[in-house]
């Protein structure tokens, strides 16, 4: 007699992974914090080392989220620009061009002086969204929209637009680039962006928001940095290809932009769940028993890690670190027993680059009833010792399904 059919819980903790870091004698921070109930699920079950798209390939989250979701990240991504606007709740059409932005600190050279504009968030990035909503260049609308913290969202919409441009972002460089072609097509769609642009330094670089921010000594926030171009996607529904009902339980807008695309329903959360460093990780793992008590399949994204990791700060996501096995353990003490749980992260932000690498990420999975392995660390080094090996990304459904008793025999 076939067993019964198991609900599945994915947790991702988002950037965890990271390299050896001097200020913490040369360990990750997950070697560093004692984390007894993420080390739980280890001893309890298998172990091993995932590669969000492929080894040595540093994905950005959306095309990792969209790998552990069990997508093909190179056929089905289109940037990362209409997840954001889709998790920010923008309705984004077929022929629309969608980027990520983040508010920025410039001077009058165009030098960025701070990505982040000193981490301003919301009131105030909802202010200065508003006072560029509704911009028009050449006949195409600009709607902005702000996101969590400092990021927002820019959506062009018109004829003729292309999502073939280049970003404004300079990266490791100071000063914003100006959007170029990289078609012939695309032509309007450059010279829209660089029109908003000059247009936005006008208006935000005197609004009211930036002349107090100024007075105070804060760092204005006078200029929207756009990157991340794409068009409309158009992807297979997660209950479609799995024959499952599924939600997402994230704060962050481009994870609930990612599941809500692939037909994932978002769990609504409070305020306090947003995703920042200061996110109430016990409301949010109480979202995750509610929503296993609705859904077959939960994908939970925790995004404090990774924010620490862009920091470059050690000790700050070693304590985030420590917040999330406390929250693990609370929901260990509740968690049904019908129940598979997979433990992993969507990508390494090592301390030391600031930024993704592409190192493989630690990845665990518990059932009851299923053998165990030596592994005994929720770490790079003690998922390594695992017999899962080292898989990539888009098999971890596959082995959840199986886990969960729901799947067919292939062949007779």
């Amino acid at each position: 007699m076939s067993e019964s059919k198991k609900r599945i819980l994915l947790m991702v903790l988002d950037g965890a992974g990271d390299r050896a870091c001097p200020e913490l004698r040369g360990l990750t921070p997950l070697q560093h914090v004692r984390t007894p109930n993420l080390d739980w699920f280890v001893e309890h079950g298998i172990a091993g080392l995932c590669d969000p798209i492929s080894p040595g390939v540093r994905a950005g989250s959306d095309t990792a989220h969209l790998s552990i979701l069990g997508y093909d990240a190179r056929a089905v991504y289109t940037g990362r620009g209409p997840f954001e606007a889709i998790g920010a709740g923008v309705d984004i059409q077929p022929g629309d061009v969608a980027f990520r932005c983040n508010f920025a600190t410039v001077n009058s050279d165009m030098e960025i002086l701070d990505r982040r504009a000193g981490r301003i968030r919301e009131p105030e990035t909802e202010q200065l969204a508003e006072a560029l909503d509704g911009i028009e260049i050449d006949g195409i609308e600009c709607s902005v929209h702000a996101g969590t913290e400092h990021r927002a969202v820019l959506v062009l919409r018109g004829d003729g637009l292309s999502p073939d441009v280049t970003d404004c972002d300079p990266g490791e460089d100071s000063h914003l680039l100006r959007c170029e072609p990289l078609t012939e097509e695309a032509q309007l769609t450059a010279d829209v962006v660089n029109g908003f642009l000059d247009e936005a330094y006008e208006r935000l670089r005197s609004h009211t928001v930036n002349r107090k921010r100024s007075a105070a000594g804060l760092p204005p926030a006078n200029i929207l940095v756009p990157r991340g171009a794409g068009g409309y996607p158009d992807i297979e529904s997660f209950q479609e290809k799995y024959g499952i009902s599924a939600t997402c339980v994230a704060g962050v807008g481009l994870v609930k932009g990612i599941c809500k695309v692939c037909g994932l329903d978002v769990y609504p959360l409070p305020p306090v769940c947003d995703g920042g460093m200061d996110s109430d990780l016990i409301m949010k793992m109480e979202g995750v028993l509610e929503a296993l008590e609705e859904y077959d399949f939960v994908l939970m994204n925790i995004k404090a890690p990774d924010v620490a990791g862009h920091d470059g700060d050690a000790k700050a996501k070693s304590e985030v670190i420590k917040r999330i096995d406390a929250a693990v353990g609370f929901f260990r003490s509740r968690m049904p027993e019908d129940l598979v749980v997979v433990i992993t992260c969507d990508h390494c932000t090592p301390c030391s680059l600031q930024d993704h690498s592409g190192d493989p990420v630690p990845i665990a999975f518990y059932t009851q009833g299923m053998i165990w392995d030596d592994a005994g660390e929720f770490s790079e080094t003690g998922c390594s010792r695992g017999m899962v090996g080292r898989i990539r990304a888009t098999d971890i459904i596959p082995i959840c399904m199986d886990l969960a008793n729901r799947t067919s025999k292939f062949g007779s």
